[in-house]
């Protein structure tokens, strides 16, 4: 099983935009929570979400075709592979997410970007963040225009979970690591 370390090494062999690493821990943090939920092993998730974007700095227009066997010849486990993969269904891979953890990574990948433009945009940033005012800035599709709500939609559905549950839990995970992320606020 892929560890938090593992998966922190093997990403900074291929990742040093600052940017990109910072949406990583977003996700791998987000996920710690989602694994939490699901009575999951919070660090092998994380570990998921850190190397989620393994091969996205050198070959952005390739996601994904540079994943799979570079991880394998790390020793990366093969449903560890799949899981990474599973985040592009529909957009680079036709890796279908099917376990929990899958699903998760999926709808967290472009979720974890909402929830970090809300918090940026508050003086206390993520620390007092609501789902409420989470739900507000999703509804409008001009705030992080980038941010596929559909697909973020189809994930939670794949969850069979509604919106707002998986923003909250992915609002809590991150707010824990608010200071690493940079989200938490001017005025806390």
């Amino acid at each position: 099983m892929l560890s938090l370390e593992k998966a922190t090494e093997l990403n900074a062999q291929m990742v040093e935009e600052a940017s990109l690493l910072l949406h990583e821990k977003n996700v791998c943090y987000a996920m710690g929570a989602m694994a939490a939920h699901f009575g999951e092993d919070p660090e092998h998730w994380q570990a998921i979400g850190m190397l989620h974007d393994y091969d996205y700095e050198k070959y952005p227009d390739e996601h994904l075709q540079h994943t799979a066997e570079p991880l394998r010849a790390q020793g990366v486990d093969e449903a560890d592979i799949r899981a990474i993969l599973s985040h592009g269904y529909g957009i680079c891979t036709d890796v279908k997410p099917e376990t929990n953890l899958e699903k998760s990574l999926f709808t967290v990948d472009e979720l974890t970007g909402i929830i970090q433009a809300c918090a940026r945009m508050r003086p206390h940033g993520i620390t007092d963040l609501e789902v409420k005012s989470f739900m507000k800035k999703f509804k409008d599709k001009r705030f992080a225009a980038k941010c596929d709500r559909a697909l973020i939609l189809q994930g939670c559905e794949l969850l069979g979970m509604e919106l707002r549950d998986v923003a909250a839990i992915c609002i809590e995970g991150m707010k824990a690591h608010a200071q690493e992320l940079g989200l938490q606020g001017t005025e806390s």
